[in-house]
């Protein structure tokens, strides 16, 4: 372990240039206002701040296809995507932009950087909030994802330690770039808890979706019902995930705290707050001291209510990465920096105020059936699990 306790937040004004353009849902404001709340509430030291350096191509390699990492070069020089069909360049959710190659590498080498950090323990625990691309495939960019950071740290730990590596997905979508790039490794385990595909992107993370081969097992999947509240999706996360982790065995552990799941945010249907988010980070920090000598990379990923939500969700995260604790209130001095540029009303306290956070439109929330219905789903995906992992040990 490192000497005392001591953390990495990657962080780099380049973030700024992965950017799909004015209006586009995936904006890169997001990691500044993080970064900004962080330092103004106490959070972050100028020791733990670490600026990132862009991966090369054979790194990007490890995961991507070669001729996929020269369409995104090219594309980002000025080529037309149509020469590269089939790859997700050029699309609604993955405009082309100038220098697209070099913006995605800065966040790529954020994230392998936060997992060199932490494997080789010169800190305890590392988060980049710049990271979390979880969809992109090997050859193929995906809902607002061009590299695959995940994939290319997971793949990097794999080669150079041989490690056995779970990955956690809080997103609302499905961590699917993830999953399908490590569907047959035993020793990578794939945790999403997510909306259902049936009613969101990317239409994947069904339950029978357990990997194969030798990997059965390490795919564990909990598709929610829309309009699942925060009392069922905690439910589901400490009915499945200490259990599985645990017969496991992982040797480090990387989380995506995608806060896509809040009922504010404009793109899903999941209605979970702000605590309950604090909640399984907290919980997953005592799963990375438990299991794995605190191990821990934090990520981020999906949030598109970029104002309300965004800011405090992942400054959360980093306050019990890093062992701090906020006040009740955000910081005055935050919100009058930003007030104007926002379109919306500044939320004035770290957790969510009822009164402030309407939920979405449904005719129950909380309605037996929907929490019975995820819960049912939440003891197939453990008990599936269970049986091949467990399996595995004995023979071991």
């Amino acid at each position: 372990m490192a000497n005392a306790e001591s953390f990495s937040f990657f962080h780099s004004d380049d973030f700024s240039r992965y950017n799909f353009g004015s209006g586009h849902a995936f904006s890169p404001v997001r990691q500044e206002l993080t970064y900004d709340l962080s330092l103004r509430a106490g959070l972050l030291t100028s020791h733990e701040i670490t600026a990132p350096t862009p991966v090369d191509e054979s790194t990007l390699a490890l995961f991507h296809k070669p001729e996929f990492i020269r369409a995104v070069q090219r594309v980002g020089q000025g080529h037309p995507p149509s020469d590269h069909p089939f790859m997700g360049l050029g699309s609604h959710d993955n405009p082309v932009f100038a220098g697209m190659h070099e913006a995605a590498s800065i966040r790529v080498g954020a994230t392998l950087e936060a997992a060199k950090r932490v494997i080789s323990s010169k800190v305890t625990h590392a988060a980049n909030f710049g990271g979390g691309l979880h969809h992109a495939g090997r050859a193929k960019a995906s809902g607002f994802c061009i590299y695959n950071d995940i994939g290319v740290a997971i793949a990097w730990l794999r080669h150079e330690f041989d490690c056995k590596v779970a990955y956690i997905d809080f997103d609302a979508h499905h961590g699917d770039g993830v999953q399908w790039g490590f569907y047959d490794d035993p020793d990578v385990l794939t945790f999403s808890i997510h909306e259902t595909g049936r009613n969101l992107f990317p239409g994947t993370g069904d339950l029978d979706e357990i990997g194969e081969g030798a990997a059965r097992g390490t795919s564990v999947n909990i598709p929610l019902l829309p309009h699942t509240t925060s009392a069922s999706w905690r439910e589901c996360v400490e009915r499945v995930l200490p259990d599985v982790l645990e017969a496991f065995k992982p040797d480090i552990i990387i989380t995506q705290h995608g806060c896509d799941t809040h009922r504010l945010d404009p793109l899903t249907h999941l209605a979970v707050s702000i605590e309950t988010m604090d909640h399984a980070t907290r919980l997953t920090h005592q799963l990375a001291h438990s299991l794995c000598k605190g191990r821990w990379v934090a990520l981020g990923g999906g949030g598109y209510a970029i104002w309300q939500v965004v800011p405090r969700a992942w400054a959360l995260v980093w306050a019990e990465l890093s062992g701090r604790r906020v006040s009740d209130r955000i910081p005055s001095n935050w919100l009058d920096a930003w007030h104007e540029r926002s379109p919306v009303p500044l939320p004035e306290y770290w957790f969510d105020v009822v009164d402030e956070t309407p939920v979405k439109d449904a005719a129950d929330l909380e309605t037996i059936w929907l929490a019975e219905e995820n819960r049912r789903v939440a003891n197939e995906a453990r008990t599936t699990a269970l049986k091949y992992l467990r399996r595995r040990h004995v023979e071991s």
